[in-house]
């Protein structure tokens, strides 16, 4: 895995994402930072579950989304 911070994020597919694809998910939150719920998303539960806690892990680990 790279750790470089201009790669894009490696698939469009949300379940494989990393909490170190920022603009990946960006996509996911509001402006305010609160994530959207899956009838904005349009994600199945299960990917709207990893979503949330990527975004949760990149929040705790301090990377501004």
């Amino acid at each position: 895995m790279s750790l470089d911070k201009n790669t894009p994020a490696k698939s469009r597919n949300p379940e494989n994402y990393t909490f170190l694809d920022k603009e990946a998910l960006a996509k996911y939150t509001t402006d305010t930072g609160k994530i959207l719920p899956r009838k904005y998303t349009g994600l199945t539960p299960m990917q709207q579950r990893k979503i949330s806690k990527l975004i949760k892990k990149s929040r705790h680990m301090q990377l501004s989304l």
